[in-house]
């Protein structure tokens, strides 16, 4: 692999062949170069926040060779590239991953000593970039670093969120969130392209010309602008591109002459309505503007990277463009439904723009395009309102009609019109259009034969006509009659209403349901490739999800476990264990082939490495438990066991079940002596994080609630140490970088079924971790390879689900007297006066929004609690604690997200690797 040498000289970096000639003089000169010529503070001091800057800077340099001569290899090349689309990307801070990548981590620590500075105080300094919430963005970040590695010729595209999702704090009052200030200082990695800009349409109307050529005129125009970050493999000159799309108005949209009639908010009404649309990931969505604000967003990746995809495409193509060699060089992936608008949009750009017929367009988009479902839960299935897309996307509402017709005559054609009931039913099911008439064409499609006439007794029959006339007129009377008594103002009650029952009431006209667009199953439609993303999860999606569309196009459905790069989760977040890794395998040859992991299994009852395992963990916890004190102010014992439950605040996750297990386990705690409870009881830290997004009222109620266990047990002086309660606030990956590698227990504890794969379960298992779980998700495979006696288990199966929500709407449920008894203690009080009613209420009852206990919490309780007493009982014997620890480090060699980008480029892109020279 190439490296670099530093000069003092404008430029900083040039490639020479030895990695050794990189030494940490010259690298210092680069900082101390970038800190006096490429200024973001003012010379008098070299602080930690000016170190950080021109150090990633110098870093950059560095990056941008390999980076400009890995697309000029792959324009020359003219190779076939992939492209990830998604609302996400999760990269966590990049400062230390870059020199790990590149191979020169020493190198650079040396040279800020030589500076004053050292190089983990320097890498504090970087913000986590705000581009990503949980484990979509997570994945995202994880395969470009994969891709990277492995010489795919791939680049990544999303948005660039000024404010994040939000940073969250924690008060007594529970989750409040703030904007994220990540880009307040610049981004020292990102690299603006000016020249790069497309312009985004919204609204307006279509025109259609005497050819029959349609045109998308009128309406509201903005531009993406393309911002570019450097993304380093590991030991490889290859560097890939993340272009995330920022938004502005052009300047002659500032209207000066209203601005200097004061009106200054209406002048700058149009630059605002552009920049607002990559202001925030994830917008609250009840009200119309933000389903508005949304939807730009959406379209705005969509149409602004195809654009891009597509001159790259003609460029590449030279003077001869062949259009339908385009998915021979394109593929397009989908992650998850939020880019599902790529779809309409390259059969907009390929019919109107480019003038290609809907047959070839539709052939090339299908051909290009795949979808990676990453949920079961109905309201992630995204439906957005036919008519805001009509106003928002009026050419791509039209495309979406003709799909949606192709799709009824594809329908018609595989099931016939013999069993109406039947071709009903699959047209319900399937159809991209919900609650939409039939097209014209099939408007007698399901027509039904009128039933006969039958004759019916009398005495079954309601009321005559006649009786009902009659029974009018006497109403009518008697109102009359009622008038002529009340008194000015008053009113009597009349006879009919108080003796003879009330009056008879007009029914309720029904509402008509909302016409929607389903995403999903356009998604499905539109590609080539379907693929769920954890064995159990791609079962689902085909037996229950999709299954209309699996029965119809079986060979689209695929499965692709995912994955998690061993860089960025073992190598430097965990460089203690590493270093054992590398010492009892042989080699650092796992860092790229995980496969080398499973060597560590035959040595797990080996004393000395387990010596060296519980040495390396403690050190974790130490760091863990000053982060604990910085940010809550508790402090813990690293003595105890850390028991971690970290991920997106949701009620399928159950943190909720957690915190009444916990609980309970108080409970039992007062209820003993000091000496009972020591003997009976395992010390433990239990440390949440994750964020609730903002509108999701019982999530945030999760979220309080915890936080008020832990001020009550973390002050009674009758536990100590022996049980405490943390929520870390703000999670994210740079505190998820400190807090797997100390994590001795992690709860993976979703209601089986609904948790897709997961991939911090993969993250646990890599560093040492012993999960909890259910049969969800990933779960399912990672017990299957580190072994069912190194999983704890406990929970109904996903086939049991269904069943056990019947029986509860039917009132045969029983609670075990246990959780019943957590419930009386929680509302006695103990926990302070917040009412929790609301919170609780969601474990009652037999039926009702909100209610019946949908997932299952009361259910899987009496089989956690008994789970985590089995916890209890192994950690007590730390030779066989540690083995098992070992057994899941050994055992988690399947996971890397390697191994499941090798699956996506060889099933689903067809592209190969491509190895700079």
């Amino acid at each position: 692999m190439a490296t670099w040498r530093y000069s003092t000289m404008p430029g900083g970096a040039e490639a020479v062949s030895s990695r050794n000639a990189v030494d940490a003089s010259s690298i210092a000169s680069s900082i101390k170069y970038h800190s006096e010529f490429t200024p973001l503070f003012s010379p008098e001091k070299f602080d930690p926040p000016k170190a950080f800057f021109a150090t990633a800077q110098s870093i950059r340099d560095a990056l941008i060779i390999n980076w400009n001569a890995t697309y000029d290899y792959y324009e020359r090349l003219n190779v076939k590239q992939a492209y990830y689309l998604s609302m996400e990307f999760l990269q966590g801070r990049a400062l230390l991953n870059a020199i790990g990548n590149l191979g020169l981590t020493g190198a650079y620590a040396e040279a800020l000593s030589k500076l004053g500075h050292n190089l983990e105080n320097i890498a504090s300094q970087e913000p986590d970039a705000a581009l990503g919430n949980g484990g979509l963005g997570r994945l995202a970040s994880c395969f470009l670093d994969s891709l990277a590695t492995l010489n795919y010729p791939a680049w990544g595209y999303g948005l660039r969120y000024r404010y994040g999702l939000f940073k969250q704090r924690i008060t007594k009052d529970g989750q409040e969130e703030v904007a994220e200030n990540w880009l307040e200082m610049s981004n020292p990695w990102e690299i603006v392209r000016n020249d790069v800009a497309y312009p985004i349409k919204f609204y307006g109307k279509v025109l259609t010309d005497s050819d029959g050529k349609k045109h998308w005129i009128g309406g509201e125009d903005i531009q993406a602008v393309a911002y570019d970050v450097p993304i380093p493999g590991y030991e490889t000159k290859t560097t890939i591109n993340l272009r995330l799309w920022s938004t502005k108005a052009p300047s002659g949209d500032f209207d000066l002459s209203v601005f200097n009639s004061g009106k200054h908010t209406q002048a700058a009404e149009a630059l605002y309505n552009a920049e607002k649309i990559c202001y925030v990931l994830y917008p609250g969505d009840e009200s119309l503007e933000g389903k508005i604000l949304r939807l730009k967003q959406q379209y705005t990746l969509c149409s602004a990277s195809l654009q891009d995809i597509i001159a790259r495409f003609e460029r590449r193509s030279g003077a001869k463009v062949k259009w339908d060699e385009f998915p021979d060089k394109v593929a397009v992936q989908m992650n998850d439904t939020h880019p599902t608008l790529c779809i309409p949009e390259l059969m907009r750009i390929l019919i109107d723009v480019k003038g290609l017929s809907w047959n070839e367009a539709w052939n090339i988009t299908q051909r290009t395009v795949a979808y990676t479902n990453h949920t079961v839960l109905p309201e992630a299935l995204e439906k957005w309102s036919l008519e805001l897309m009509e106003k928002l996307l009026p050419r791509h509402m039209e495309i979406i009609e003709m799909v949606d017709e192709e799709l009824i005559r594809t329908i018609v054609s595989e099931h016939g019109k013999a069993d109406s009931n039947l071709l009903e039913k699959k047209l319900k099911q399937m159809r991209i259009l919900e609650n939409v008439e039939l097209p014209a064409a099939f408007s007698d499609l399901l027509v039904k034969p009128k039933k006969s006439p039958v004759a019916v007794p009398s005495d079954e029959l309601g009321e005559s006509e006649e009786e009902e006339e009659a029974e009018a007129e006497a109403e009518a009377e008697e109102e009359k009659e009622e008038e002529k008594l009340k008194p000015a103002g008053g009113k009597i009650k009349s006879v009919k209403e108080g003796t003879q029952g009330k009056k008879k009431k007009i029914p309720e006209p029904v509402p008509e349901p909302p016409k929607l667009v389903r995403m999903a199953n356009l998604c499905v439609v539109g590609g080539h490739a379907v693929n769920g993303v954890a064995a159990i999860h791609s079962e689902i999606v085909k037996d229950e999800v999709f299954n209309d569309f699996f029965q119809l196009w079986p060979e689209k459905f695929q499965n692709k476990t995912n994955g998690v790069t061993p860089r960025r989760w073992i190598r430097f977040c965990n460089p203690e264990l590493s270093k054992i890794i590398t010492r009892w395998t042989g080699s650092e040859d796992w860092v790229l082939n995980t496969e080398k992991l499973s060597e560590l299994r035959k040595f797990a009852d080996n004393e000395d490495l387990q010596i060296q395992w519980r040495a390396a963990k403690r050190s974790n916890k130490l760091k863990v438990a000053s982060l604990i004190k910085e940010r809550t102010g508790y402090i813990v014992s690293p003595d105890s066991m850390f028991d971690i439950q970290v991920k997106r605040i949701h009620e399928y996750k159950r943190q909720l079940l957690n915190i009444l297990g916990i609980v309970y386990r108080y409970k039992k705690m007062k209820e003993m002596s000091a000496s009972e409870r020591k003997k009976k009881f395992v010390p433990r830290v239990c440390i949440f994080g994750g964020k609730a997004f903002a509108t999701y009222v019982q999530a945030k109620r999760i979220v309080k609630f915890i936080t008020d266990v832990g001020a009550t047990v973390n002050h009674d002086p009758d536990i100590g140490d022996l049980l405490k309660v943390i929520f870390v606030p703000d999670y994210n990956v740079s505190v998820a970088e400190l807090l797997i590698p100390a994590s001795e227990l992690s709860q993976h504890i979703s209601t089986a079924g609904m948790e897709a794969s997961g991939t911090s379960n993969m993250k646990f298992a890599m560093n040492g971790c012993i999960l909890i779980g259910t049969l969800d998700g990933a779960n399912v495979e990672i017990r299957e390879e580190v072994g069912e006696e190194n999983f704890f288990l406990f929970g109904a199966k996903a086939h049991e689900i269904a069943g056990l929500r019947k029986e509860r709407a039917e009132g045969k449920f029983v609670p075990d007297p246990r959780f019943e008894e957590v419930k009386k203690f929680i509302k006695s009080g103990v926990f302070g006066s917040s009412n929790y009613n609301e919170l609780l209420g969601s474990l009652e009852g037999n039926e009702g929004f909100g209610r019946a206990d949908y997932f299952l919490v009361g259910k899987d309780f009496p089989s956690y609690i008994e789970c985590q007493e089995k916890v209890d009982e192994t950690y007590k014997d730390q030779k066989v604690w540690t083995r098992m620890s070992i057994m899941n480090t050994g055992g988690s060699y399947n996971f890397s997200s390697d191994r499941t980008i090798h699956e996506y480029a060889r099933e689903i892109w067809n592209i190969k690797p491509v190895e700079l020279p």
